[in-house]
């Protein structure tokens, strides 16, 4: 006798009994200017959304009022033109954290809208502090223009546009706000791969949700603050919402098909493979096409990161084939699966479409051609609260931009991991390469500031050898990345793209500037290896081809974040790191919303006092 049906166990809802959905298309309102470029408006506003053919209507923000946003659809250096119109209600139905960067003197509801991975000018490009009201009543310190330029210059890609408002990003992307944007160019068109009908957009988010079937998101971590509501370091759902519907099936054909995957999660990671153990062809990662094809039998996606696949359903006629999620953190029996492809449909014709064998031209960055080696620490830190803090670059938020690269460089960014945590870490406007990985002694470089590689650099995964804007930092390595900053000069930013870090100060200033010689820092200075091994300065180094460095000395000139007299000194970082070995998350089950730590305290909450689900308010 099966349980009744209770949103918020996901024990009793019944998978696989809605279908995909494919998001809607976004049509121009009109053409605007002498070239009659195509434009847009998309109204951020309420709404209601049944997740599940079971669930009552739930509440939601979305542009249009959809879940997910209309898809926008663009050519190759057609240039379009977007106004996001804010017409949400005064207040917000999650919790408000009005302790963190411009929430305490700033409305309560805010957004500015980020397209995700796009080569854009800065004044478009939905600055964290360009933010807006309903109407445009108020406005951020970077609010410059109303309507968006998205000129698309550059290769054909799937990008997504979300909500980026300081302080609200977790809340507001959690509640509906993000949809598609693909950008098309000739390669794609001269490439004959699945489209139409065989194309899918898909969006994977997890939610928990109360006995009612509104939206659960938590109003304070699971261990004592003197805020509330506060923010959590971080959460996961207790169900997964693929294009919208809890768990969905997709009948297919038995022919090929293109999936364009995104993790559009808070905080939940995905390792993407198929139940039949099939082998999948990937296209093409966050900034386009791969050079040629790559066979994969999975795929990891961080929240952020975009992957282009190629399914092959012929040889699996009247097969029932799950998507699993065999990511080994928060998985469970119910979020180690994602949705389900019944290759029931007749073939309507002949499968013509191809995976071609070549794909992009490469136009690789060598690391002997940039000008600079930034590195680049995260690290673990409290507030004034008490409450866990992650940084970059051992910098709050508003502290002034050390990352200010000049226009048309190369450069090399480490990234130095201390805490005990993956970060999944975005750079606005470029695409980069990731270089390397490589294991470090994180006790050596905590007490003396040098960086002692432990084992030999890691290669890039097989799945993210292609342009890519968003990284997976690995805990206890540094992590190399190479990019050009080019076409666009002004204010941009860099952040972990976990939302509940990247609101509480894990995002950082970049400044691209013009006509500035892009040179070695003057105090960078780069010693011979001896025996194997050379010390380097970690804020930024000239790198040098022919050295195979093992270590690095941290000389850090910056001075530490200000930070109120309570909190923990940098002096006890070690102590900071070494407390912080679990994250924090909810989930939902048989006994309603069970916190789990990701960050340990002296004394954790019983079950009697344990996080009380917050109802949604209706306007």
């Amino acid at each position: 006798m099966s349980l009744p049906i209770n949103p918020s166990d996901p024990a009793t809802i019944p998978k696989f009994v809605d279908a995909l959905q494919k998001p809607v298309t976004a049509k121009p309102k009109y053409c605007r200017g002498q070239k009659k470029h195509d434009y847009y408006e998309l109204v951020m506003m309420e709404g209601e959304h049944r997740f599940h053919k079971h669930f009552p209507n739930t509440l939601i923000w979305g542009y249009n009022g959809l879940y997910p946003g209309p898809t926008i659809e663009a050519t190759k250096d057609k240039p379009i033109y977007v106004k996001y119109k804010n017409q949400l209600p005064l207040q917000h139905f999650l919790p408000v954290d009005f302790t963190l960067h411009a929430a305490n003197d700033s409305q309560e509801v805010r957004t500015v809208t980020h397209l995700h991975g796009a080569n854009v000018d800065w004044e478009s490009d939905g600055h964290p502090e360009a933010w807006y009201t309903r109407d445009y009543r108020h406005t951020g310190p970077k609010f410059n223009k109303e309507i968006h330029e998205y000129t698309n210059h550059q290769p054909g890609t799937t990008m997504w546009y979300h909500d980026h408002a300081m302080a609200l990003t977790r809340l507001n992307v959690y509640a509906g706000l993000a949809g598609f944007y693909l950008l098309r160019d000739a390669l794609e068109e001269r490439s004959n791969l699945p489209c139409g009908e065989y194309e899918y957009p898909i969006l994977i988010q997890d939610k928990s949700f109360n006995e009612d079937g509104s939206l659960f998101y938590p109003d304070e971590p699971p261990f004592p603050v003197t805020v509330h509501p506060s923010i959590t370091p971080g959460f996961v759902g207790n169900t997964i919402v693929v294009n919208g519907k809890l768990w969905p099936f997709l009948d297919v054909e038995p022919r090929k098909y293109r999936f364009r995957f995104l993790n559009g999660s808070n905080r939940r990671g995905y390792v993407i493979s198929l139940s039949n153990e099939q082998t999948m062809m990937q296209i093409g990662t966050d900034g386009g096409f791969l050079s040629a094809p790559q066979a994969i039998q999975s795929v990891e996606l961080l929240p952020a990161e975009r992957t282009d696949i190629i399914i092959d359903f012929s040889a699996c006629e009247g097969q029932e084939i799950t998507l699993l999620n065999t990511d080994t953190d928060f998985i469970d029996e119910h979020t180690n699966v994602i949705m389900q492809f019944k290759v029931s449909l007749p073939l309507k014709y002949e499968d013509t479409s191809e995976i071609p064998e070549r794909l992009a031209v490469t136009m690789d960055l060598h690391p002997h051609h940039a000008h600079i080696d930034r590195q680049l620490p995260l690290t673990a830190t409290t507030d004034e609260f008490g409450r866990p803090m992650l940084l970059l670059n051992n910098r709050m938020y508003h502290d002034p931009a050390t990352e200010k690269p000049s226009l048309d460089s190369i450069e090399v960014w480490s990234f130095i991991n201390t805490t005990p945590f993956i970060h999944p870490i975005h750079l606005h406007l470029i695409q980069f390469k990731i270089l390397e990985r490589r294991p470090f002694d994180l006790e050596l470089y905590q007490n003396e500031g040098i960086v002692s590689f432990t084992g030999p650099p890691e290669e890039p995964r097989d799945y993210e050898r292609g342009w890519k804007d968003t990284v997976k930092v690995d805990a206890g390595k540094v992590t190399k990345i190479i990019m050009q900053w080019k076409d666009h000069v002004g204010n941009y930013m860099w952040h972990c793209h976990f939302l509940e870090h990247e609101d509480h100060d894990m995002m950082r200033p970049i400044l691209v500037m013009k006509d500035v010689h892009a040179v070695q820092q003057p105090h960078a200075e780069i010693e011979q290896p001896t025996h194997h091994e050379a010390t380097i300065t970690s804020t930024t180094t000239a790198p040098t081809p022919t050295t195979n460095t093992t270590s690095t000395t941290h000389h850090n000139e910056s001075p530490a974040p200000l930070l109120n007299a309570s909190q923990i000194p940098f002096t006890e970082e070690e102590e900071i790191v070494d407390s912080l070995a679990e994250e924090t998350t909810h989930i939902g089950n048989n006994d309603q919303h069970r916190p789990i730590l990701l960050f340990p305290t002296p004394s954790t909450r019983t079950d009697t006092n344990r996080p009380r689900p917050r109802r949604p308010r209706r306007f």
